[in-house]
């Protein structure tokens, strides 16, 4: 058998990342939830307002799952090739094309539809995956690469 035969078996080996919270919420523990993220990503090794702005669009997606996603939601949290990656999933109805596709940012005098959009602004990416079983958005954030100490 060689590399070359089609018929020869794969090895897969999945790739772990590291996971470092995965959690289902409510509006109860939104705020230790934060918390919670907080602290790995600074433990992740973000730093200042790049901590500031990804902690603030998860805080914003959480709340968003609670308000319109069936009143709690699932987060996961976890590193992989420099970068931070949450997922935050809930059992909505989905999010609207319409509103899915606006990336206008909102009135200034707006009370609510801030989420998403601070979501997209304020983290390196954002993915939407939404239906009438729910929604899953999944942000990243781009680690400070970590120079080595001199001796």
């Amino acid at each position: 058998m060689t590399n070359a035969d089609p018929h020869a078996p794969r090895t897969v080996v999945p790739i772990e990342p590291a996971l470092l919270i995965a959690d289902a919420f409510d509006q109860a523990q939104v705020t230790e939830i934060r918390h919670s993220v907080a602290s790995c990503a600074h433990a992740s090794g973000l730093r200042g307002q790049r901590l500031d702005d990804f902690v603030l669009a998860i805080n914003e997606l959480i709340t968003n799952a609670v308000r319109h996603g069936g009143g709690r939601g699932w987060l996961r949290l976890w590193q992989e090739a420099g970068v931070l990656v949450c997922e935050i999933a809930d059992h909505g109805h989905g999010i609207s094309p319409q509103r899915l596709g606006d990336r206008t940012r909102p009135a200034a005098d707006t009370a609510g539809g801030w989420g998403l959009w601070l979501a997209r602004e304020l983290t390196d990416a954002m993915e939407v995956a939404t239906g009438t079983a729910g929604t899953t958005v999944r942000i990243t954030t781009g680690l400070p690469t970590q120079n080595p100490t001199p001796h």
